[in-house]
């Protein structure tokens, strides 16, 4: 059943359907691929029905089994159903994100779709001190096979590479944003910028490299039209330092020693006291700015650089804190602003006792 009215489409356009096409990057990308005369019918799936007009709205839950029958007449689909919230429990997470693309590929495959695109992230090759500034889209996978986020964005390409083996004749394109920033985006990377002061790791120069919900959509639409093979990376162009970050944030840093910083947020995990592993503080430590070079020669540009998506960050952040991830309020929140100076201080009397023992 359709929402709105649907114009008439050339009978030679692709069918192509978006999963969580209700919100964010998947509402975005289907309101634009509605628009687009040469796509013959824009197929709109989501556990509810959104409010893009102009499409065909499927409601169902990506994890069935059965989303193969509604994908009878689809060409290509892209799945935006991913879960980032550090607060949602990993293992659900995980089968939500995981299970969903397995479900999504294998319905695919049966309903004889041509091409399927998953949306993982540059995440995948992991942030690390001595990382190239940018990584080419072509680089190693080195991310931590963890319980984090990342570790779900290794198992869904994992599934990429193996899809076409399993089910011959389906293309699979991965698509790789950077750290995500726009309306309701809430990530471990996000979740930095909700701290009363921003941490760093001592010898570590980051560089933030964002990618806009705008910019997502506008990006997705160019792999669908062009027919673009992966992987594609998305993000602004460049990246920002320390300094920069500072300026737009207002936010000072405090700095810590690495084995301090990742030690520490390990042990705080384990406790169930933060919601990500340590392995995610890498992400807001060291640089994995990535190289858009696929995209550009397809002659697509962001609308949004650094500066503008750190804003919106910001934007959306307001009023929120968080500390080491976790987010807190109400009478917590009148201790976040010392948070940081206790860290800092506990660091300090870390690194006088390992002095201590040297000396002795």
């Amino acid at each position: 059943m359709a929402t709105g009215k649907v114009r008439p489409r050339r009978s030679k356009g692709p069918v192509v359907a978006v999963t969580g096409a209700a919100t964010g990057a998947g509402r975005l990308l289907a309101a634009r691929l509605a628009e687009r005369e040469e796509i013959r019918k824009v197929v709109a799936i989501d556990a509810h029905r959104g409010d893009v007009p102009g499409v065909t709205w499927r409601v169902v839950d990506i994890r069935d089994p059965l989303l193969s029958s509604r994908l009878s007449d689809v060409d290509v689909i892209v799945n935006l159903d991913v879960e980032h919230s550090p607060d949602v429990d990993p293992r659900e997470r995980r089968t939500h994100n995981v299970r969903g693309a397995q479900t999504v590929v294998t319905a695919a495959a049966a309903a004889r779709v041509r091409r399927v695109v998953l949306v993982t992230s540059a995440m995948v090759y992991g942030a690390e001190p001595g990382n190239e500034v940018p990584l080419p889209e072509d680089s190693p996978l080195l991310a931590e096979a963890s319980t984090s986020i990342a570790g779900d964005h290794l198992e869904i390409e994992e599934l990429a590479a193996t899809a076409p083996i399993t089910h011959p004749g389906l293309d699979v394109t991965v698509v790789r944003p950077a750290a995500l920033a726009g309306p309701g985006v809430d990530t471990v990377v996000t979740r930095h910028f909700e701290a009363p002061r921003l941490l760093t790791v001592k010898g570590s120069t980051p560089g933030w490299q964002f990618c806009h919900l705008e910019d997502l959509a506008s990006a997705l639409e160019v792999v669908v039209a062009a027919e673009l093979t992966g992987p594609v990376a998305v993000g602004c162009e460049g990246w920002l330092g320390p300094e920069e970050v500072t300026e737009i944030t207002g936010k000072r840093s405090f700095e810590l020693p690495a084995a301090l910083t990742f030690g520490m947020a390990q042990r705080l995990h384990r406790l169930g006291m933060t919601p990500a592993p340590a392995t995610d503080l890498h992400y807001v430590a060291y640089p994995w700015v990535v190289d858009c070079a696929r995209l550009r020669a397809a002659g697509w540009k962001p609308m949004y650089d650094n500066a503008a998506a750190l804003r919106a960050v910001m934007d959306e952040t307001a009023g929120r804190h968080a500390v080491v991830g976790r987010r807190v309020g109400g009478k917590e929140a009148t201790m976040a602003t010392a948070a940081g100076a206790t860290v800092a201080a506990i660091g300090a009397a870390a690194a006088i006792r390992r002095a201590r023992r040297r000396r002795r």
